[in-house]
């Protein structure tokens, strides 16, 4: 696990992409500084989301900034991309890492502590890079989902492990700060950018809630 989790997390949604297109704001976000992209594609079918994803791969890889694939092992394989995120309904992480290999990025949503319990009962030391806590509030774009976590959850699941947190849901510039102080290695941010008006600008606002 030599990769390091930090920063800046964008999570794509197209349908929120009002000001520019996709690959427009992934361009512009990664000359604002931010850290990994993970392409998020829940309408598309598999030959667009393979297209979409091989084309991000071109825009990133110039930056040197990872691309992971949310749930499609398949699609990672095929674009050449970083790694994947998975959820709690997706394939065991487990076998991603069996398939795509040690050198691959895999993080893990939790919803609820009973997850993280589950994972550990399983592996006492899982081989992630990271666990997403999802939703730490509560946000449009994510639906169905458990009851936020909070920044006591945050709190909670820094107190348990030594992997990485990638905290995600309600992230804005006013509680960046509060969250990356509870414990969260790494902001995972979906409208904050996609839907900014200059998606360059509100990724460096956000980066810098980690410096200062």
């Amino acid at each position: 696990m030599g990769n390091k989790i930090h920063g800046v997390y964008l999570v794509t949604d197209r349908p929120l992409c009002r000001m520019h297109s996709l690959e427009e704001v992934v361009r512009l976000s990664a000359l604002g500084g931010v850290k990994f992209v993970q392409l998020r594609e829940k309408e598309t079918d598999s030959r667009q989301f393979l297209e979409l994803a091989k084309h991000l791969k071109e825009i990133l890889s110039p930056f040197q900034i990872p691309l992971l694939i949310n749930d499609r092992l398949d699609i990672c394989l095929a674009a050449g991309a970083d790694g994947v995120h998975l959820g709690q309904s997706d394939l065991p992480w487990m076998d991603a890492r069996r398939i795509l290999g040690r050198d691959a990025i895999i993080g893990l949503s939790l919803e609820t502590k009973d997850d993280y319990h589950s994972l550990i009962q399983t592996d006492p030391k899982p081989n992630l890079d990271y666990l997403a806590v999802s939703p730490v509030f509560d946000t449009e774009t994510k639906t169905n989902t458990k009851p936020a976590w909070g920044l006591g959850g945050v709190e909670w699941l820094r107190s348990q492990t030594t992997i990485p947190i990638v905290a995600i849901g309600g992230i804005h510039e006013s509680n960046a700060k509060a969250i990356i102080t509870a414990g969260a290695d790494s902001l995972a941010v979906v409208s904050a950018i996609c839907s900014a008006k200059d998606p360059k600008l509100a990724t460096e606002i956000l980066s810098e809630k980690f410096s200062s």
